[in-house]
Order: C-alpha cells, then structure tokens, then sequence
C-alpha cells in the first residue's frame, strides 16, 4: 500500500507540474512568421498587430519573415514547428487559399494548421504609377488588347494572391488569354511587387489596400479600380461594381494567425484571448482603418469556415483560367 500510495503522489506531482508548465505559456520568447516579404500587406498588418499585443504578452513577440514560393516556405515551416505556440503564423489569403488552390505541389495542406483566429479582412486595389498614359482599367484593357505583350503586371510570387487578381481582372474586363497577351512579373513580396511599378518595372499591380495605402497617399501610385461594394475612403478609385464587373468583389484579402495542427489547447485559447484585446485596441483599429482594412474577428470554428471558402471560390477560378502551376 505504500509503494501505491507512492505510486500516486508521483502521479500527482507529475500533474500537477504538467499543469504548471502549461499556465506558464509563455515562457519564452514567440516567433511569428510573416511568410512574405517586408512592407507588402501580411507583414504590414502582423506589424500593426504585434505593437497591439505588445502590452498583453508577458514575453517578446519575435516577427520572421521567411519568404519564398508565394507564402510557402514560411508557411511549411509553421507546418513543421512543434505545437508548443512558439512557433506562430501570420496565414495570408495568399499562403492558405490562392497557393493551395493553384499549385499541383505544396509541403503543406490545410490540415497541417490550427487557426485560433482570422482578424482581418482588406479589398484588393489595382494601381499604376502616377502620371502614367494609363489612367483608368479601360485605358489599360485597351493597350493589352491592342498591344499584346507590352503591358506588365507584378506579384508576390508565382501562384499568391497578386498573380491570380491580375489575371482575374484582365479576364473579367475581356481580355482573352491573358497570362499570354499580358506578362506576369514576380517580387519577393507585395510591398517588391507595388515598388516595381512605382519604378517602372511593370505596369499596374492588383494587391491589397494596405500594401498601397502608403504609395498612393504620397501620390506615387495611382489605383484605378476597388473591388469593395462602396468607394474606399483613401482610394480615389471607381468600384468594380461601377464599372461592370460585381463578380470581382471576390476578390479579398485576409489576415489570420495560425499554429501547427498539433498546437497546444493552451496556446491557441492564449492566443484567442490576446486577439480579442487587440482587435479592441483603438491604435490598431485607427491604423487598419488607415489602410483600408476591415478588423474582424473571427472564431476558430469561423475562420476555418471562411478560409475553407476561399480556398473553393479560388480553386474555381483557377480551374476556369487554366492556372494551376507545378
């Protein structure tokens, strides 16, 4: 009996330093991967976020960008971290719909996440330089159709978001084969991709608001089309809507964080709870307000939903425009 009732105290012990451990997160430093690269819509918004969560958590917020293959790189190696919360994503609409949608071959799935929550939702702008002859989407259509081959536009890599909205609304406007008739240049991130027409590189870009908001507010970058249902304060653009086309309002950004699928119960309800307090935080609120975007906070349950959704509605485009890469 007394070698049982030892037996039990270790037991006990052992759980009750179980438990410890686990109200103790966190106990280190957290690393949040940004899978694409600097001043493009996911890092400018992880940024916002982590000076909002800055004075909830009690230990550093270390934010890596690890870009390449459109998102994927940093987003395979969330895949593969321990699920101990150390190891955070910042999932873009890019990394976890449009990469899964479009290419044959990826190192993850969206089986490999656990979301604790999608918090942000922007609308995409497409833009030129200022002062460009092309100051309109018809002016642009135009010099596609009836110039093939002379007319750019950039990305953040081939298969992200910025490639399938440029091909996607040069399809909608009409233009037949437009990977073909207009070519694709791919950046390092949106904030490369937005650069490159601001010096000359490509001609327009489709990207988020908050990775624009900056060029077109110092009058660099002219956009030429929204795709919210109203007009975008900010943006001194026609909707697509205005201009014919209501079916590419589809075409959104989304910002969540998410862990590896195996990330502890007490991380992600950690996680949960410091992004209801900074989703409140009226800093982060003004800024995101700034540069277009929609703060939404979204459950576990919901964000899954959603990202399921988008993950559908992009497969089908792809599918209709024949884009899907090795």
């Amino acid at each position: 009996m007394r070698v049982n009732a030892f037996i039990i105290s270790l037991g006990a012990a052992a759980l009750a330093a179980s438990s410890a451990l686990a109200q103790d997160y966190p106990s280190q430093p957290i690393q949040l991967v940004i899978p694409y690269g600097a001043g493009g819509a996911t890092d400018l918004s992880a940024r916002a976020l982590s000076n909002a969560l800055t004075p909830i958590l009690d230990r550093p917020l270390v934010l890596a960008n690890r870009t390449g293959a459109g998102g994927a790189t940093g987003s395979a190696a969330v895949a593969n971290a321990d699920g101990d919360g150390y190891t955070m994503l910042a999932a873009r609409v890019g990394s976890h719909t449009v990469n899964p949608a479009m290419k044959e071959t990826l190192p993850y799935t969206l089986d490999d996440f656990r979301f604790v929550g999608v918090y942000e939702i922007n609308p995409v702008v497409c833009a030129v330089r200022a002062g460009s002859e092309i100051d309109s989407m018809e002016a642009l259509v135009q010099q596609v159709q009836e110039n093939p081959g002379t007319v750019s536009f950039s990305s953040s890599g081939v298969g992200s978001m910025l490639h399938l909205a440029g091909a996607m609304v040069l399809d909608a406007f009409g233009v037949e084969n437009p990977l073909e008739n207009a070519t694709h240049i791919p950046m390092g991130g949106g904030g490369e991709a937005a650069t490159a027409v601001l010096q000359g590189t490509a001609t327009f870009v489709c990207t988020n608001s908050s990775a624009l908001a900056s060029f077109v507010s110092n009058d660099q970058l002219q956009p030429i089309m929204v795709t919210t249902p109203e007009p975008l304060e900010g943006f001194d653009a026609p909707t697509a809507a205005s201009l014919g086309h209501p079916e590419l309002e589809q075409l959104v950004g989304w910002t969540g964080i998410a862990g590896p699928a195996d990330l502890s119960d007490e991380a992600a309800e950690a996680w949960g709870e410091w992004l209801e307090q900074a989703t409140q935080n009226e800093e982060f609120l003004a800024y995101m307000k700034k540069i277009g975007s929609q703060v939404d906070l979204m459950s576990p349950e919901e964000s899954v939903e959603f990202v399921n959704a988008q993950y559908e509605t992009f497969r089908k485009l792809v599918d209709d425009l024949d884009m899907r890469v090795e």
